[in-house]
């Protein structure tokens, strides 16, 4: 018997937007090509990561000083600010307000970086499953962790199952 991840509402909603980039390997992840299609400026300099939108403009900038799986984390980061949130962090916002968006683009960072759509190809039972994601989606080890742990808790309340199956959505 198998465990089936099902994707989250988020999860589907990343793929999609993904799958009408024409995005469908890790290798076509790009911050360039993503910043292009949704009319960000993106910038890389040596400064704190942050975003940045006034009217139609918009754009993302990223700290040059960190090692480039961060870099790319922190796009992910920012371009969920720019597509889910309102309000600007820095002028007056509720602490709480503040968190819970801080929270949610770490949940979406966790899902840009290593979408749903492209984890058919990957045994999840594979004990060596996080050098394979560090190495093909470019991001941090920490990260490729914590996204292996969230499928895994999800998946923690079945039982009786051996082996982790994803359900194919498309």
């Amino acid at each position: 018997m198998s465990k089936i991840y099902f994707p989250t509402p988020l999860e589907s909603w990343i793929t999609e937007k993904y799958k009408r980039m024409k995005i469908f390997t890790p290798n076509e992840l790009c911050e360039d090509r993503i910043a292009w299609v949704y009319n960000i400026f993106y910038f890389k300099k040596p400064i704190p990561s942050t975003s940045y939108e006034n009217g139609n403009f918009k754009s993302i900038t990223v700290d040059s000083r960190i090692v480039p799986p961060l870099q790319r984390e922190q796009f992910y980061h920012e371009w969920c600010h720019i597509l889910r949130h309102a309000g600007y962090q820095m002028k007056i916002m509720p602490a709480a307000f503040k968190e819970l968006q801080e929270y949610d683009a770490r949940n979406f960072t966790r899902y840009a970086a290593i979408p749903y759509h492209m984890l058919n190809e990957y045994d999840l039972n594979d004990p060596n499953i996080i050098d394979h994601w560090q190495k093909d989606f470019k991001v941090s080890e920490e990260l490729c962790s914590e996204r292996l742990n969230q499928i895994r808790r999800r998946l923690s309340n079945q039982k009786g199952a051996k082996n982790y199956v994803l359900q194919r959505t498309y």
